[in-house]
């Protein structure tokens, strides 16, 4: 399929690489609000292609697929463009600010015809699903603590008196949309959707979260997740059972797993050796969904996406932490 990106940024290196190795997709066109900046992405890609016009791009009719990674503020509007222009889309995480956008975008690619994905590797993962299969051997779940701990490259600025995207509402930004996402993902993935949600934020100038725990309750234990980029951490992450613990490195992505069983001591790793290039799991997931038009598989993504959504939305709002597209 023809892969067609908007944003020219180390995330989006990293999906078109993971998409040419899962051997589905090949770039044909960069959108950059710099013309320079998109024929200089497009020539270091082999993309025949480059634009600083996002609506003659999204007209264009040799692109099948685009990967948005703009700002997650821009998600909606790039999306929905592109959508309107019947081209799938595949959207990074945070897929849109709110659940309205979420309910008026997912809308247009029923009414076009084409898909709507959220980007978000871990799900798609072989650890992941190993994990997955291996919960029931620990018992009955009794807690759970995630977390997603990175000391942001851009925090320094921002306590220089800067504003990057994201540290601040305006740009939908935030620490719990963008790498609190993950750990929610992994929950709703793992035990569907919680019964309740608070957040605990540590609030930066300006109203943003610079971190923060957030609380999802189930029936008979909560999932504790810990995000921030304001700090770092070498914590595990753990699932307790009343038979066992199983214990990982990290949400995003799991490299190895270890199931501790409570009564004899014994512990056994099980994790997979998985490609270096993780986001190339989401790639194959996508391209398979579009296809063999895999209703079940889009419709359970898409359940995925808006509960997480309406998770960070909940949690948002209990704090007043609000962005332009709320009002």
């Amino acid at each position: 399929m023809r892969l067609g990106t908007v944003g020219t940024n180390w995330i989006t290196a990293s999906f078109i690489e993971a998409a040419h190795l899962s051997g589905k997709f090949t770039l044909h066109s960069v959108y950059s609000r710099s013309l320079e900046k998109a024929r200089a992405f497009a020539d270091r890609f082999g993309a025949p292609n480059a634009y600083d016009n996002i609506e003659e791009m999204a007209k264009a009719p040799d692109i099948d697929v685009v990967y948005i990674a703009s700002p997650n503020a821009l998600h909606y509007a790039h999306a929905k463009l592109f959508l309107e222009n019947g081209k799938h889309v595949i959207c990074e995480k945070p897929i849109f600010s709110n659940t309205k956008e979420w309910e008026a975008a997912f809308a247009s690619a029923e009414a076009n015809g084409v898909y709507l994905f959220e980007a978000i590797r871990n799900i798609h993962a072989p650890n992941f699903k190993r994990l997955k299969n291996r919960i029931k051997d620990i018992g009955t779940v009794r807690g759970a603590v995630f977390h997603l701990m990175q000391y942001s490259s851009r925090y320094d600025a921002f306590k220089n008196g800067e504003e990057p995207n994201v540290f601040t509402r305006k740009f939908s930004g935030g620490a719990l949309v963008d790498l609190g996402v993950y750990p929610a993902y992994l929950a709703v993935a793992l035990f569907g959707e919680p019964k309740k949600v608070s957040y605990h934020p540590i609030l930066l100038r300006g109203g943003v979260d610079g971190g923060g725990t957030l609380v999802l309750d189930y029936d008979g234990f909560v999932v504790t997740v810990l995000c921030s980029k304001i700090a770092d951490a070498g914590l595990a992450c753990e699932i307790h059972g009343e038979d066992g613990t199983i214990a990982f490195d990290k949400v995003a992505p799991i490299s190895t797993l270890t199931l501790k069983e409570r009564k004899t001591g014994k512990t056994e790793a099980f994790h997979v050796e998985q490609h270096e290039q993780d986001m190339v799991y989401e790639a194959e997931a996508f391209a398979r969904i579009i296809e063999s038009a895999d209703q079940n598989g889009y419709e359970a993504l898409k359940a995925l996406s808006r509960t997480v959504l309406t998770i960070t939305e909940t949690a948002r709002k209990q704090n007043g932490i609000l962005f332009p597209a709320d009002e």
